[in-house]
């Protein structure tokens, strides 16, 4: 288990303090509705919830952008928004977070991504989710690739946010990739299962156990096997270190010169768990 004193912590966290971190991925809005529960519907057994409050906060690429922000950092983000009424809301939280919008696209050819969390009685009884998961390609492919090439040299880390909805196509991803090494600055990834494969030569490479399991096709049960798969994203992918998060058993990380540090979780109860992922990554 490792711990970290806490003035080592507070000198890292001043040393991201004004830095600019060019965050790209998928855009994402989470709708929270919640209430109470009254009684079971007469039409299904269901939960009848009635709402008392209804709020949004930013979701995927955005959140991550959203952490980053409260670690003193200033994200710059780049991603796709539906020209709808969810992405007028996004544009609203923007505005309202101070954060910069110059690299988000808004398009007519998907909505925008919104996850609805329906909380009754502090307990997440559903999500509804609201989307269209198409891989960019054409011009808007090249709108991206375009926004990523005029924010990087400000940057001082680039963040790759992937939540499989359509923005990091392969060709995206390289782009990206490439133009880190190029400008010779940190690139840290956050995959999910379909490019997962892509993002060879990143700096850290963040995923969690079941993608990792997936992206091998072999379960990963022991503290050996563990290890094992550790060991062969970090070969495969070329990465500098791979950080594997593992749920309620916390965090390993894997560095290319062979070291292997295994960080503790401290668990608590919550009634919604998403972003979890975003918050390790920034």
């Amino acid at each position: 288990m490792i711990s970290i004193a806490e003035q080592k912590l507070t000198r890292i966290l001043e040393g991201m303090r004004n830095k600019k971190i060019l965050v790209v991925g998928d855009l994402m809005l989470d709708k929270y509705l919640r209430g109470r529960v009254s009684r079971l519907s007469p039409e299904a057994p269901v939960p009848i919830v009635e709402i008392e409050s209804e709020s949004y906060h930013f979701g995927g690429a955005a959140n991550v952008a959203l952490n980053l922000q409260a670690l003193g950092c200033a994200p710059l983000l780049v991603g796709l928004v539906g020209n709808d009424e969810y992405g007028q809301r996004f544009t609203g939280l923007i505005r309202q977070a101070g954060l910069d919008d110059s690299g988000v696209i808004y398009t007519s050819d998907r909505p925008t991504t919104v996850k609805t969390r329906i909380i009754g009685d502090n307990q997440h009884i559903a999500r509804v989710d609201r989307e269209r998961i198409l891989y960019v390609n054409g011009e808007l492919e090249q709108q991206i690739l375009k926004r990523i090439e005029k924010l990087i040299p400000q940057a001082q880390a680039v963040i790759l946010e992937d939540y499989n909805k359509g923005v990091l196509s392969p060709t995206v991803i390289h782009f990206a990739l490439k133009k880190a090494k190029e400008h010779g600055i940190l690139s840290a990834v956050d995959p999910k299962f379909i490019n997962f494969m892509e993002y060879k030569q990143a700096t850290i490479f963040k995923p969690n156990l079941k993608e990792t399991a997936q992206a091998l096709a072999k379960s990963i049960d022991g503290e050996s096997e563990v290890i094992a798969a550790g060991q062969e994203l970090l070969a495969r992918l070329q990465a500098d270190c791979v950080l594997l998060t593992r749920g309620g058993q916390g965090l390993s990380l894997f560095e290319k010169s062979g070291e292997i540090n295994h960080v503790a979780a401290r668990t608590q109860a919550v009634a919604d768990v998403s972003g979890a992922g975003d918050t390790v990554i920034a």
